[in-house]
């Protein structure tokens, strides 16, 4: 009997090999808010349950995903810049570009709100009060989504800014962290709605500004190219874009909610 032990580990251990290689799997490359928000955690095991296909996501901020998704090293990329999408598609990296939902982008502060923005709608004309007072603003600085927006503000704000004034602090990232910085030193910062609502520690921070339509967030998906990149898995990548746009999925998103509130919106076109 001893003689056989080695034989049915052996049996077990290639048993447990070819069991992994049918384990279909696809990589996502997203921006952190999808995943700091919990909305993949609740997302994931919705469509993994029915499809199979087990998610791994590489949450980072926007342009490092698309940055991943240029290297052939995600099947998948599910962020929310739509100019820096755009060039993706137009580049050749993707073929693609779904709409998949929306939120909204807030601006946060100190409920003591030394630069006077409390209960604005333009976000100009708080990021220019904001300058002028030069109380502290973390930016995340990470050339995500919402970074990317945050400096797309401050230009039409018509304020030039940099790392090398005292009042503005880029982390260098994710949004969760960078909240973390705003919450300790009592400063501003540009957030993602879905990210705000999931954050606990929150300290004096508030929500300032919100509403101005400048501040609308979309989420885009788009599957990497497999003609340019032949290891990207087409097809289960595909399934998951489908899915996340059907029906089905986008209930799935509609039906997040932390504390009754819902934090993401789907809009994907018909």
């Amino acid at each position: 009997m001893k003689k056989l032990a080695p034989f049915f580990l052996a049996l077990g251990i290639l048993w447990g090999s070819a069991h992994a290689a049918e384990e279909k799997s696809i990589i996502v490359s997203s921006t952190t808010s999808t995943e700091q928000s919990g909305l993949f955690g609740y997302l994931l095991p919705i469509f993994e349950k029915k499809s199979g296909i087990k998610v791994k996501v590489v949450a980072v901020g926007t342009g490092q995903a698309l940055d991943i998704g240029r290297r052939g090293d995600a099947d998948v990329v599910f962020v929310h810049d739509k100019p820096a999408e755009e060039i993706f598609v137009a580049e050749g990296y993707s073929t693609k570009r779904s709409e998949v939902m929306y939120n909204d982008f807030i601006l946060i502060g100190p409920k003591s709100d030394p630069a006077k923005i409390g209960g604005g709608k333009d976000i100009q004309i708080a990021f220019q009060k904001i300058a002028t007072s030069q109380a502290p603003f973390i930016s995340r600085g990470d050339k995500s989504g919402t970074n990317a927006a945050e400096l797309r503000y401050w230009k039409d704000a018509g304020i030039a800014v940099s790392s090398s004034s005292p009042w503005y602090k880029e982390t260098g990232s994710g949004m969760g962290p960078a909240l973390n910085s705003a919450s300790a030193m009592n400063a501003y910062i540009l957030a993602d709605r879905g990210t705000w609502l999931s954050f606990k520690n929150r300290g004096d921070l508030v929500i300032l500004v919100q509403g101005d339509p400048k501040l609308f967030n979309q989420y885009g998906v788009m599957l990497v190219n497999p003609i340019k990149f032949p290891q990207v898995k087409k097809v289960e990548g595909q399934l998951f874009i489908d899915w996340l746009v059907s029906k089905e999925g986008q209930d799935a998103i509609a039906g997040y909610k932390i504390d009754g509130q819902q934090l993401f919106f789907p809009n994907a076109k018909k």
